[in-house]
């Protein structure tokens, strides 16, 4: 299989640089599943991903779930073309699932200023579900704005924008296997981090 992985792009007037590799996403994926396969046993949870970033991540970490399972999406914008939060959550896709008593497992692409994330918690609380977790492949703990608690962590990383594997610029990169970061910011911002307590926090 054919991977679209090189290691410097162009995009929408920008350059990126490789940040995080596909073999970096794919041990730190199995690792989540692994986690979840242990704290969800017996629960036949209803994973929901949230549009459009998230798409590449729930169907790889999928890929490693072995317990019995849904799948829906709930489809969020409070970017539009720009690479800063516009303050504004949009509802663009409801639920197609009944989640009331059920356990729901949110999957984000990334989780920074923690609006988006904050309003889903909140919209999926009022449906009156048995529990909600929150699973993010990227956390800008720097970024808060927004307390909301996350679950599950891939990586730590500064302040920075990112593209591919699933995250956008303008609605380009998408299709990138690997986590590209603009190359105009600083290299001293450091490299991401694994959460130091990889169990459930």
């Amino acid at each position: 299989m054919t991977f679209y992985e090189p290691d410097t792009i162009f995009c929408n007037g920008s350059h990126f640089r490789l940040y995080i590799t596909k073999e970096q996403l794919d041990k730190r994926i199995e690792e989540l599943a692994e986690q979840i396969n242990r704290d969800y046993e017996n629960k036949k949870p209803i994973f929901i991903g949230i549009l459009n970033g998230a798409f590449v991540f729930l169907a790889d970490l999928m890929r490693h779930v072995t317990i019995p399972c849904e799948v829906d999406f709930f489809k969020l914008s409070s970017y539009g073309d720009e690479k800063v939060s516009s303050g504004h959550v949009t509802e663009l896709k409801d639920l197609d699932a009944d989640v009331e008593g059920r356990h729901i497992i949110l999957i984000e692409d990334i989780v920074d200023t923690g609006l988006s994330m904050r309003y889903m918690v909140g919209r999926i609380k009022s449906k009156k579900p048995a529990s909600v977790a929150v699973v993010t492949l990227l956390h800008k703990p720097d970024a808060t704005k927004h307390y909301v608690n996350v679950d599950y962590v891939g990586f730590q990383i500064p302040t920075l924008f990112v593209l591919g594997y699933g995250m956008d610029y303008a609605q380009e990169g998408r299709n990138l296997a690997q986590i590209y970061v603009i190359d105009e910011d600083s290299e001293d911002n450091g490299p991401p981090v694994i959460p130091k307590n990889t169990e459930k926090i």
